[in-house]
């Protein structure tokens, strides 16, 4: 009990010692994927805030006086009115700036709302007024309702121009796909086509160590495509995945270069065990990118390569019969690695890491399973693979984006 304890209080101190208030420390700007900068000056003490993109004057955050909070599950109980525990946050009133144009376009206002969340982080919600005198407000509103950005409160008590952003639904990429393609999740030549979900249709996988039912996954991406990026506050860097590149035939990548490098480094090759020959090390990359149920990535701060990943369907691996009750049809699980001594160490782990959502590392790698508890996971259990022990590390999805452990 006492070690069970000792777990618990780990995860919690995870979710409530992140810095809110600050883009990085000692800055006051947030960088987009796209490379611009969202700086907002002000602050929660002053009447306004203003919102600048590149410089350039984008809206003006007023803050009205006024709190909301957005009640649920105590409408029509007698706690409806008298839920001291359901958090009051300052209503803001979003203004236009520009003299010339009235308006703000649906890209700058996900940049507005992305800067929001990202200074005060640990607001739930944040409740905003959009305006009349913003000339497409009411397309301003449409956006935020049918993206799931954000939502109107059901109490009949609280004003219905209140829009409550929902951070939990913006870090899923809520006002992203479908609407610009400046987010962290670049647009592939499929997505730029695909305006809707990947549909749900049943598949099959048989392998030596797997026969599974599980959802059609979506095609593979292109060798060298960007995957994700997203500029992370407490390094004060941007972090990009990008799909392995073996390059045209001529020569060795710098993604397989690096990969080489890596495996036969003493400290990887003790959690990997796959130290050996440029052609080994080519033969195995090939493999992984040939099985439809892994994604390989690079890793990098800034452009420059730090480390390597798999992300795997959890159903097509042989971890799945470990898993108490099963994984679910999406879930997924990574394995990974920090070849460059210059990016280890905990608050850059923290940084790419809290995006797993399964880990399973030996049980004797103390360090890895730390990351794992000072990362919000907990251990699931602790199991016997028929090559070595380990201990199975979660990070559940609605932890991940309710708890805005990112």
């Amino acid at each position: 009990m006492c070690s069970a304890r000792i777990r618990l209080q780990a995860v919690q101190n995870a979710l409530t010692t992140i810095q809110a208030g600050t883009f990085v420390d000692g800055a006051d700007f947030l960088l987009l994927p796209d490379g611009k900068r969202v700086k907002i000056s002000g602050g929660p003490g002053t009447s306004d805030q203003h919102v600048l993109l590149d410089g350039k004057p984008v809206c003006c955050l007023c803050f009205s006086g006024r709190t909301a909070g957005l009640t649920l599950s105590g409408l029509g109980t007698p706690h409806e009115h008298t839920a001291s525990h359901i958090q009051q946050y300052p209503v803001l009133e979003v203004r236009a700036m520009r003299a010339s144009d009235q308006g703000i376009n649906v890209l700058d206002m996900w940049a507005v709302i992305y800067a929001l969340f990202t200074k005060y982080h640990e607001q739930e919600t944040i409740p905003i007024v959009l305006s009349a005198y913003i000339t497409n407000a009411a397309d301003l509103r449409s956006y935020i309702l049918r993206s799931g950005l954000g939502r109107v409160s059901p109490s009949r008590d609280i004003s219905q121009e209140y829009l409550f952003l929902m951070r939990a639904t913006f870090w899923q990429g809520a006002g992203q796909a479908g609407f610009h393609e400046h987010g962290w999740l670049p647009p592939s030549d499929s997505s730029r086509c695909a305006l809707s979900p990947f549909p749900s249709v049943q598949s099959f996988t048989r392998t030596p160590l797997v026969i599974a039912a599980h959802p059609l996954r979506p095609p593979k991406p292109k060798q060298g495509e960007l995957l994700y990026k997203r500029y992370c506050p407490s390094v004060g860097q941007t972090l990009d995945f990008t799909y392995f590149d073996l390059g045209s035939g001529e020569g060795v990548s710098a993604h397989l270069e690096a990969f080489h490098r890596w495996q036969n480094n003493e400290r990887v090759n003790k959690g990997w065990n796959e130290s050996g020959s440029l052609e080994k090390h080519l033969k195995y990359v090939k493999g992984v990118m040939n099985d439809p149920a892994v994604l390989p990535m690079m890793m990098s701060w800034d452009g420059d390569l730090m480390g390597y990943a798999e992300i795997v369907w959890l159903k097509e691996n042989h971890v799945a019969t470990y898993i108490p009750n099963g994984p679910k049809d999406w879930d997924r699980g990574i394995h990974a690695l920090v070849g460059e001594e210059k990016y280890r160490g905990s608050v850059r782990a923290q940084a790419w890491f809290r995006s797993r959502a399964i880990n399973e590392p030996r049980s004797d790698n103390a360090s890895m399973i730390k990351v794992s508890i000072d990362a919000a996971m907990h251990i699931e259990t602790i199991f016997n693979f028929p090559h070595r022990r380990s201990v199975m590390t979660c990070m559940p999805r609605e932890r991940f984006f309710k708890m805005d452990v990112l």
